[in-house]
Protein backbone atom coordinates (compact mmCIF):
# COMPACT_ATOMS: atom_id res chain seq x y z
CA UNK A 1 0.00 0.00 0.00
CA UNK A 2 1.47 3.06 -1.07
CA UNK A 3 1.54 6.42 1.26
CA UNK A 4 -1.26 8.38 -0.47
CA UNK A 5 -3.93 5.12 -0.32
CA UNK A 6 -2.74 4.34 3.61
CA UNK A 7 -3.69 8.11 4.24
CA UNK A 8 -6.87 8.01 2.42
CA UNK A 9 -7.68 5.01 4.56
CA UNK A 10 -6.51 6.06 7.97
CA UNK A 11 -8.87 9.37 7.28
CA UNK A 12 -11.85 6.78 6.60
CA UNK A 13 -11.38 4.97 9.66
CA UNK A 14 -10.89 7.83 11.70
CA UNK A 15 -14.01 9.37 10.28
CA UNK A 16 -15.77 5.78 11.26
CA UNK A 17 -15.07 5.94 14.22
CA UNK A 18 -15.57 9.26 14.77
CA UNK A 19 -19.38 8.55 14.14
CA UNK A 20 -19.64 5.40 16.40
CA UNK A 21 -22.19 6.30 19.58
CA UNK A 22 -21.24 3.04 20.98
CA UNK A 23 -16.98 3.12 20.94
CA UNK A 24 -17.76 6.94 21.94
CA UNK A 25 -19.50 5.61 24.83
CA UNK A 26 -16.93 3.10 25.68
CA UNK A 27 -14.37 6.14 25.56
CA UNK A 28 -16.53 8.21 27.96
CA UNK A 29 -16.29 4.98 30.37
CA UNK A 30 -12.80 4.75 30.63
CA UNK A 31 -12.03 8.32 31.15
CA UNK A 32 -14.96 8.35 33.67
CA UNK A 33 -12.93 5.15 35.67
CA UNK A 34 -9.49 5.58 35.30
CA UNK A 35 -9.97 8.76 37.23
CA UNK A 36 -10.41 6.71 40.15
CA UNK A 37 -6.58 5.13 39.25
CA UNK A 38 -4.71 8.40 38.70
CA UNK A 39 -4.24 6.33 35.42
CA UNK A 40 -2.99 9.69 33.67
CA UNK A 41 0.38 9.86 37.05
CA UNK A 42 1.77 6.51 35.76
CA UNK A 43 3.65 7.93 32.23
CA UNK A 44 7.32 9.50 32.18
CA UNK A 45 8.58 11.49 29.26
CA UNK A 46 12.80 10.55 29.33
CA UNK A 47 12.56 10.14 33.24
CA UNK A 48 10.10 12.92 33.93
CA UNK A 49 7.18 12.43 35.35
CA UNK A 50 4.49 13.69 32.60
CA UNK A 51 0.72 13.65 34.10
CA UNK A 52 -1.14 13.51 30.83
CA UNK A 53 -2.59 10.61 27.86
CA UNK A 54 -0.58 9.11 25.86
CA UNK A 55 -2.78 9.67 23.42
CA UNK A 56 -2.26 13.68 23.70
CA UNK A 57 1.25 13.23 24.12
CA UNK A 58 1.41 11.66 20.47
CA UNK A 59 -1.12 14.54 19.62
CA UNK A 60 1.41 17.51 20.38
CA UNK A 61 4.41 15.59 18.64
CA UNK A 62 2.06 15.83 15.13
CA UNK A 63 1.51 19.24 15.70
CA UNK A 64 4.94 20.23 17.02
CA UNK A 65 6.36 18.29 14.21
CA UNK A 66 3.91 19.97 11.33
CA UNK A 67 4.10 23.64 12.92
CA UNK A 68 7.92 23.58 13.69
CA UNK A 69 7.25 26.36 16.28
CA UNK A 70 10.44 28.41 17.25
CA UNK A 71 8.93 28.71 20.74
CA UNK A 72 6.40 26.54 22.78
CA UNK A 73 5.21 28.43 26.28
CA UNK A 74 3.09 25.84 28.55
CA UNK A 75 1.52 27.56 31.57
CA UNK A 76 1.32 24.68 34.36
CA UNK A 77 4.58 22.83 35.19
CA UNK A 78 3.26 20.41 37.27
CA UNK A 79 6.12 17.70 37.77
CA UNK A 80 7.94 19.09 34.46
CA UNK A 81 7.54 16.29 32.06
CA UNK A 82 5.82 18.24 29.48
CA UNK A 83 9.08 20.55 29.42
CA UNK A 84 11.11 18.60 28.43
CA UNK A 85 8.75 16.37 26.27
CA UNK A 86 8.58 20.14 24.56
CA UNK A 87 12.61 20.40 24.92
CA UNK A 88 13.33 17.11 23.42
CA UNK A 89 11.04 17.81 20.17
CA UNK A 90 12.58 21.31 19.53
CA UNK A 91 15.96 19.32 19.49
CA UNK A 92 14.23 16.66 16.74
CA UNK A 93 13.12 19.64 15.09
CA UNK A 94 16.67 21.06 15.09
CA UNK A 95 15.77 24.45 14.80
CA UNK A 96 17.42 25.86 18.21
CA UNK A 97 13.53 26.49 19.52
CA UNK A 98 12.97 27.38 23.40
CA UNK A 99 10.71 26.29 26.02
CA UNK A 100 9.28 28.80 28.18
CA UNK A 101 7.65 27.06 31.28
CA UNK A 102 5.33 29.40 33.67
CA UNK A 103 3.91 28.48 36.80
CA UNK A 104 2.55 30.58 39.69
CA UNK A 105 4.58 27.80 41.90
CA UNK A 106 7.51 26.10 40.95
CA UNK A 107 8.84 23.69 44.25
CA UNK A 108 12.56 23.47 44.77
CA UNK A 109 12.37 20.10 43.63
CA UNK A 110 10.84 20.20 40.48
CA UNK A 111 12.51 23.22 39.11
CA UNK A 112 15.67 21.38 40.62
CA UNK A 113 14.97 18.35 38.09
CA UNK A 114 13.99 19.91 35.77
CA UNK A 115 16.94 22.56 35.07
CA UNK A 116 19.47 19.55 36.14
CA UNK A 117 17.71 17.22 33.21
CA UNK A 118 19.75 16.85 30.31
CA UNK A 119 17.58 18.56 27.96
CA UNK A 120 17.18 21.92 29.86
CA UNK A 121 19.30 24.14 28.14
CA UNK A 122 16.79 25.60 25.78
CA UNK A 123 14.27 25.71 28.41
CA UNK A 124 13.16 28.89 30.54
CA UNK A 125 11.25 28.71 33.85
CA UNK A 126 8.91 31.60 34.78
CA UNK A 127 7.29 32.14 38.24
CA UNK A 128 4.23 33.88 38.53
CA UNK A 129 0.18 34.17 37.60
CA UNK A 130 0.32 33.39 33.77
CA UNK A 131 -2.18 36.14 32.88
CA UNK A 132 -0.23 38.59 34.71
CA UNK A 133 1.60 42.00 32.85
CA UNK A 134 5.12 40.83 34.70
CA UNK A 135 4.81 37.67 33.27
CA UNK A 136 3.79 38.42 29.71
CA UNK A 137 6.90 41.22 29.64
CA UNK A 138 9.13 38.16 30.54
CA UNK A 139 7.36 36.16 28.29
CA UNK A 140 7.81 38.91 25.40
CA UNK A 141 11.84 39.03 26.38
CA UNK A 142 12.23 35.47 25.09
CA UNK A 143 10.55 35.70 21.84
CA UNK A 144 11.81 37.47 18.94
CA UNK A 145 10.36 39.15 16.08
CA UNK A 146 8.93 36.72 13.99
CA UNK A 147 9.48 33.40 15.50
CA UNK A 148 6.07 31.28 15.92
CA UNK A 149 5.00 30.36 18.35
CA UNK A 150 2.92 27.86 19.88
CA UNK A 151 1.04 27.71 23.31
CA UNK A 152 -0.51 24.97 25.49
CA UNK A 153 -2.62 26.12 28.48
CA UNK A 154 -2.27 23.57 31.39
CA UNK A 155 -2.70 25.58 34.80
CA UNK A 156 -5.80 26.94 37.04
CA UNK A 157 -8.65 25.36 35.38
CA UNK A 158 -11.26 28.07 35.94
CA UNK A 159 -13.52 30.05 33.63
CA UNK A 160 -11.80 32.86 34.58
CA UNK A 161 -8.50 31.96 34.48
CA UNK A 162 -8.23 30.14 31.56
CA UNK A 163 -9.85 33.04 29.58
CA UNK A 164 -8.05 35.49 30.73
CA UNK A 165 -4.68 33.26 29.28
CA UNK A 166 -6.42 32.93 26.13
CA UNK A 167 -7.12 36.57 25.83
CA UNK A 168 -3.31 37.49 26.71
CA UNK A 169 -1.40 34.31 24.93
CA UNK A 170 -3.65 34.18 21.66
CA UNK A 171 -1.99 37.08 20.19
CA UNK A 172 1.60 35.78 20.50
CA UNK A 173 0.61 32.40 18.54
CA UNK A 174 0.84 32.76 14.42
CA UNK A 175 -1.12 31.69 11.41
CA UNK A 176 -1.34 27.88 10.89
CA UNK A 177 -0.02 27.36 14.54
CA UNK A 178 -1.75 25.90 18.09
CA UNK A 179 -3.60 27.32 20.93
CA UNK A 180 -3.69 23.71 23.14
CA UNK A 181 -6.28 23.97 26.30
CA UNK A 182 -5.97 20.68 28.26
CA UNK A 183 -8.40 19.77 30.70
CA UNK A 184 -11.71 20.77 28.48
CA UNK A 185 -12.57 17.41 29.53
CA UNK A 186 -13.38 18.92 32.94
CA UNK A 187 -16.88 20.14 31.44
CA UNK A 188 -18.15 17.04 30.42
CA UNK A 189 -17.10 15.49 33.97
CA UNK A 190 -19.30 15.14 37.22
CA UNK A 191 -19.14 18.05 39.78
CA UNK A 192 -17.95 15.35 41.91
CA UNK A 193 -14.91 14.78 40.48
CA UNK A 194 -13.52 17.51 41.26
CA UNK A 195 -15.07 18.91 44.72
CA UNK A 196 -11.47 19.89 46.23
CA UNK A 197 -11.24 22.10 43.39
CA UNK A 198 -13.18 25.49 42.23
CA UNK A 199 -13.54 23.82 38.54
CA UNK A 200 -16.51 22.04 37.39
CA UNK A 201 -19.23 22.28 34.53
CA UNK A 202 -19.74 25.60 33.31
CA UNK A 203 -16.54 26.91 35.38
CA UNK A 204 -13.99 24.84 33.34
CA UNK A 205 -11.67 25.03 30.47
CA UNK A 206 -14.19 24.22 27.82
CA UNK A 207 -16.44 26.69 28.79
CA UNK A 208 -13.81 29.69 28.63
CA UNK A 209 -12.90 28.20 24.93
CA UNK A 210 -16.50 28.27 23.96
CA UNK A 211 -16.59 32.21 25.31
CA UNK A 212 -13.54 33.10 23.80
CA UNK A 213 -14.11 31.64 20.11
CA UNK A 214 -17.09 33.47 20.20
CA UNK A 215 -15.09 37.04 20.32
CA UNK A 216 -11.94 35.54 18.36
CA UNK A 217 -12.24 34.78 15.15
CA UNK A 218 -8.65 33.83 14.25
CA UNK A 219 -9.43 30.29 16.08
CA UNK A 220 -10.99 27.41 15.29
CA UNK A 221 -11.61 24.01 16.90
CA UNK A 222 -9.36 21.43 15.19
CA UNK A 223 -11.94 18.56 15.47
CA UNK A 224 -10.22 16.19 13.13
CA UNK A 225 -7.36 16.20 16.18
CA UNK A 226 -9.84 14.43 18.68
CA UNK A 227 -11.62 12.48 16.12
CA UNK A 228 -8.89 10.77 15.62
CA UNK A 229 -7.65 10.59 19.38
CA UNK A 230 -11.13 10.03 21.26
CA UNK A 231 -9.29 9.50 24.66
CA UNK A 232 -7.86 12.94 24.85
CA UNK A 233 -8.28 15.64 27.83
CA UNK A 234 -8.48 18.30 25.67
CA UNK A 235 -12.32 17.50 23.99
CA UNK A 236 -12.78 21.40 21.43
CA UNK A 237 -9.71 22.21 23.23
CA UNK A 238 -6.64 22.25 19.75
CA UNK A 239 -7.71 25.32 18.69
CA UNK A 240 -5.88 26.40 15.15
CA UNK A 241 -4.78 29.82 14.10
CA UNK A 242 -6.48 30.50 10.94
CA UNK A 243 -5.35 34.04 10.40
CA UNK A 244 -2.56 36.26 10.91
Amino acid sequence: MNRERFELEKKENIKQQATDVKLRNTVYDFILQQAEHNYTYNFTWLGMPIIQFPQDIISLQEIIWEVKPDVIIETGIARGGSIIFHSSMQRLIGNNGIVIGIDIDIRSHNREAIENHPLASNVYLIEGDSTSVEVMNQVKEFIPEGKSVLVILDSNHTHDHVLKELEVFSPLVNNGSYLVVLDTIVEDMPDHFFKDRPWKAGNSPKSAVKQFLKENKRFIVDRDIEDKLLITVAPEGYLKCISD
